[in-house]
């Protein structure tokens, strides 16, 4: 048996259930043994689309997925997708065949790409240790929740394995949680005995399973109104006590009721300049608190005032065993009856832009919220456009957003919402995407039909790189280098064999609710036309941060 498919087998018998990726003649032996071994492949049409599948397959599905590429212009065509899962610490593992002689076309020093991303690179180097490496990559992946590139050099793949060397190992067992200490549990209890306006703000950290619970059990007890980083959204859904997302997208209740606090506990969450408005919602005299199982996390985006190294869900429910009796902090009756009616931004009062030829965004999202299924994932793309679909499009639970936005990148929107919906099957998949990153990754409308996803493409067509038109705009530059002639993103889909309608008017949404109500047999493809007369409210908060 030779290394590659030694490898394969392996990885597959250690729990990499799915792999995605684009096969050439480097990666062909490895992706046939890990399909032969019971993983599932899934054929992507760029490898930059393939990366972010697996990114949000992992996310999505809380398991090691597995990206498959070429060696050299594979790896170099991944990078943006690799580079957003290495931001994101997601555990994810890049196969990526490999030359190393330097005079072959296909060279390029692929442990350097990797390092320069973040992720860590790690190499096949012998028949004889190939099992035991490719296992431990998956390990670390797991274990250490990070992107790792494991080399597999196209000498190494071909050299057989020794008999005693072929043992598969069986999936590695679950990250073992971090206990925190007691000191700090007793340090954070004192902090939210004393608060008199709590808030939590919970990040990806917390969205393991049980997190939701015991979260909001310890703010029962001390009061504490609930929020999330964008990328745990939907965690608190139904709440009555949830203020949505805290950040650059608040509402503008959410953003006065946090900026009010006179304690914020972020758990597992970095508390950045997005979640936090690059500081300004922190008031001079609160308490600043950070509960993460990385201990390098903690005050790593601004200072703290206790940090607690711990697992989210044991953190949370030490605290709830030091006792205590429950607390009014700031669950009042007038703040319930302001939650209630002004915390979502569809509830916010706003002019209506729309025209006969262009929808006003907010009108266009509203009326997708009330059309669309409860019971759906959504993956957004970058742009000026994207606080509309992750706002106004309400999400079921922490698994109904995938937010690969750590690299700020347009164009993974579409990949996105693919590796979302095939990790969350039972739901309709959404993918909001604007115009420009619709064409530049239109090539993946050909996976999703191929697949047979009754996926909903919402583009937000401003025929524009909105953001920049808007943030250099007013500033009287020229903007014919990000301004497009129209394009009929509609005639494009069908091309690819979609469904697709145009939408200028609300009226126009007729045809969507017909296909929510037919069979769905083709996915759906709605090109809208959407005003182009100002920036999105969370576009100068976007700015600040470059």
């Amino acid at each position: 048996m030779k290394v590659a498919e030694a490898v394969g087998r392996a990885l597959s018998a250690s729990g990499v259930g799915h792999v995605f990726g684009v096969v050439g003649s480097g990666n062909f032996h490895l992706t046939n043994a890990m399909v032969a071994a019971g993983s599932r492949f899934v054929a992507a049409r760029h490898e930059g689309g393939a990366a972010t599948m697996a990114d949000a397959y992992a996310r999505m599905s809380g398991t090691v997925a597995a990206l498959s590429i070429h060696q050299g212009p594979g790896l170099t065509n991944a990078l943006t997708g690799v580079a957003e899962a290495a931001k994101s610490r997601t555990p994810l593992l890049v196969l990526a065949a490999e030359v190393t002689e330097p005079r072959s076309n296909f060279y390029v020093d692929q442990e350097a790409l990797a390092r320069s991303v973040g992720a860590v690179p790690v190499r096949v180097t012998s028949a004889e240790g190939a099992v035991g490496e490719a296992c431990t990559a998956v390990r670390r992946a797991l274990h250490e929740r990070r992107t790792v590139l494991l080399n597999l050099p196209l000498r190494v793949q071909a050299l057989d394995v020794p008999d005693d060397a072929r043992t598969w190992s069986a999936p590695p067992p679950k990250r073992v949680a971090v206990e925190p200490a007691a000191a700090d549990v007793a340090a954070l209890a004192q902090v939210l005995e004393r608060a008199r306006r709590p808030v939590f703000v919970a990040g990806r950290g917390s969205r393991a399973p049980g997190g939701r619970d015991v979260l909001e059990a310890v703010a029962e007890r001390y009061g504490a109104l609930l929020a999330t980083s964008a990328v745990a959204r939907g965690l608190f859904h139904g709440n009555p006590w949830s203020l949505d997302v805290s950040g650059g997208f608040s509402s503008p209740l959410t953003a006065e009721l946090i900026g009010a606090a006179d304690t914020i506990v972020g758990w597992g969450c970095a508390l950045n300049m997005w979640t936090m408005r690059h500081g300004r919602l922190i008031g001079a005299d609160t308490t600043v608190v950070q509960v993460d199982d990385d201990a390098s996390a903690l005050g790593a985006h601004r200072e703290v005032n206790l940090g607690v190294t711990g697992d989210v869900e044991l953190t949370a429910r030490r605290v709830l065993e030091t006792g205590g009796g429950k607390r009014q902090g700031y669950r009042t009756a007038d703040i319930a009856a302001a939650i209630a009616a002004r915390v979502r931004w569809r509830d916010v009062p706003y002019e209506d832009t729309s025209s006969r030829e262009r929808i006003d965004p907010r009108t266009l999202s509203i009326a997708l919220d009330d059309i669309l299924p409860a019971e759906r994932v959504i993956g957004v793309d970058s742009g000026n456009f994207m606080g509309y679909p992750s706002m106004y499009l309400s999400v079921p639970d922490e698994n109904g957003l995938c937010f690969t936005q750590a690299f700020q990148s347009i164009g993974l929107g579409l990949a996105t919402a693919i590796g979302a919906a095939l990790a969350q099957p039972d739901r309709l998949p959404v993918a909001a995407l604007g115009d420009g990153g619709a064409m530049m990754g239109a090539a993946e409308l050909d996976t999703v039909r191929r697949l047979g996803l009754p996926m909903v493409v919402v583009v937000y067509n401003d025929d524009a790189y909105g953001a920049e038109v808007h943030h250099f705009g007013p500033g009287g530059y020229p903007l014919e280098t990000v301004e497009f002639p129209p394009t009929d993103i509609a005639a494009v889909a069908r091309g690819y064999g979609f469904e697709a309608v145009t939408v200028r008017t609300r009226g126009d949404l007729k045809a969507v609710e017909d296909w929510i109500a037919g069979p769905r047999s083709a996915p759906l493809l709605i090109d809208t036309k959407v005003v182009r007369d100002q920036g999105a409210w969370w576009l100068e908060e976007a700015f600040r941060g470059h």
